[in-house]
């Protein structure tokens, strides 16, 4: 086999490939709109056609919502697994785009080409580099390099709800020595990246009561207990002085990153002054002394996300409320413990409160963070695979978000999970005029084919 001729063969085919990208973009597979169900099927089923066109045994399977694409290829070497998918964010407001999104095209932009669409980026364009670099393979080898498996989900973009009771039914067919996940993206537009490190999330809402009704704080202020105030001071509180949580334990399990890891963000020269300058802000918050991508990466948070309590129409009320409410995110690393965070969480706001007053807890959600074994050969593998075909070598980074999927792999199939994406900080997914670099796409799909040979 040569990768040369692969290279060769995916820049000689790059017209056809856009074609077949802009052919599937004109699907409107918006997952969490009813009326868009057929269109879910039809992607679907375009990608099973697709597929089979490569030699894959591939098919569509129902589920309870929109269903899943699973194919296989047999191969010798190692079995590689790459997921992606096939549904797409509703586009409202549809007067901010420019053109009709499921009527793409390739639009020339003061920074090069770009492929204009709803899932352009997100996340059919990223799928397609995979897929793509697949097909060039086979045509200058006339098989693909090892047994792969390909599963497109069609419901990412609407909560998954299907995803965790089909991979558990499939999870023997699911198995791989790797997952590959092309749903993430290059650092800051430009360097190659691996994203190694994926915080957790937890999510709790409270309520404090405290007058069995609204008063007038003229007649009651000063004398009766007010929520709002309680709930301030409890706020107030879950944060020091020098930005550390205060949660009791909630330290356990956090780890330091390593100088290697360390020296290879610190070479990553992230601008932060411009990063906080795109929203208005200046000054770095957060725990004293940690860098912003130690911050962003690398260490857990607290966060207020939102609180409501007494009169907030237009105009003023004199009121005293009954109740005060707050919602509160942490986002998680390392083997922190989500649900004794939210045990000890709970604790230290009911040790708070004072007589008069009672809480509520309503949770929304917990789940671990993910953090992937570099020591694997095959990280630094296709970090050089990676490295070879772009102008600056590749990183391994974090993810300030979650992908769930990354941790259902490692979960319910025991299967490690490699992310590798080729998105830019600026293609506005989930917003009106989406866009995917051409650049992204042709060098995605060069950097998969080189990721290929260097795996097997």
């Amino acid at each position: 086999m040569s990768l040369d001729a692969v290279l060769a063969r995916i820049d000689s085919d790059l017209p056809a490939a856009t074609e077949r990208l802009l052919e599937l973009l004109r699907i409107p597979s918006i997952s969490t709109d009813p009326a868009f169900k057929a269109d879910c099927d039809t992607a679907a089923d375009w990608l099973v056609k697709d597929l089979q066109s490569l030699g894959v045994e591939a098919a569509k399977h129902p589920t309870p919502g929109h269903p899943m694409v699973m194919g296989h290829i047999a191969g010798d070497g190692p079995h590689l697994l790459f997921y992606g998918h096939y549904d797409v964010q509703p586009v409202d407001p549809l007067k901010l785009w420019d053109r009709d999104p499921f009527d793409p095209q390739v639009e020339d932009t003061p920074k090069g080409p770009v492929i204009r669409g709803r899932g352009a980026a997100d996340d059919k364009g990223q799928l397609m580099t995979f897929v793509e670099a697949c097909r060039a393979w086979k045509a200058v080898n006339g098989a693909l390099p090892c047994a792969i498996t390909f599963f497109f989900e069609g419901e990412e973009e609407s909560g998954s709800p299907s995803l965790i009771p089909f991979m558990e039914e499939h999870k023997d067919a699911l198995k791989a020595d790797l997952a590959l996940i092309c749903d993430t993206g290059l650092f800051d537009s430009r360097v190659p990246a691996i994203t190694t490190m994926l915080r957790g999330l937890l999510g709790e809402e409270l309520t404090i009561t405290g007058p069995s009704k609204d008063l007038h704080s003229g007649m009651y202020g000063g004398a009766a207990r007010n929520p709002i105030r309680v709930l301030s001071k409890i706020i107030a509180s879950l944060h020091d002085d020098t930005g550390r949580i205060t949660v009791p334990g909630f330290y356990d399990g956090v780890p330091e990153i390593s100088d290697e890891l360390r020296a290879q963000w610190d070479g990553l020269n992230f601008d932060h002054g411009a990063f906080l300058g795109d929203v208005g802000l200046s000054q770095l918050a957060g725990e004293e002394g940690r860098s912003a991508l130690e911050m962003l990466w690398s260490r857990p948070t607290c966060e207020v996300n939102g609180i409501s309590g007494g009169y907030e129409g237009d105009g003023f009320k004199t009121v005293l409320p009954s109740k005060a409410s707050a919602k509160i995110s942490f986002r998680l690393v390392g083997d922190q413990d989500p649900f004794a965070i939210r045990e000890s969480f709970r604790k230290m706001v009911t040790d708070m409160l004072p007589p008069d007053c009672s809480v509520e807890f309503h949770d929304h959600g917990a789940s671990k963070a993910g953090q992937f074994d570099t020591s694997d050969p095959a990280f630094e593998a296709a970090r050089q695979a990676l490295s070879d075909e772009w102008p600056d070598p590749a990183a391994y980074i974090g993810c300030g978000g979650s992908i769930p999927i990354a941790g259902h792999f490692v979960n319910i199939t025991g299967t490690t999970p490699m992310l590798i994406g080729f998105g830019k900080d600026d293609d506005q997914i989930h917003s009106p005029n989406e866009k995917y670099d051409m650049e992204s796409f042709h060098k995605g799909i060069r950097s998969w084919a080189r990721v290929l040979d260097a795996l097997t």
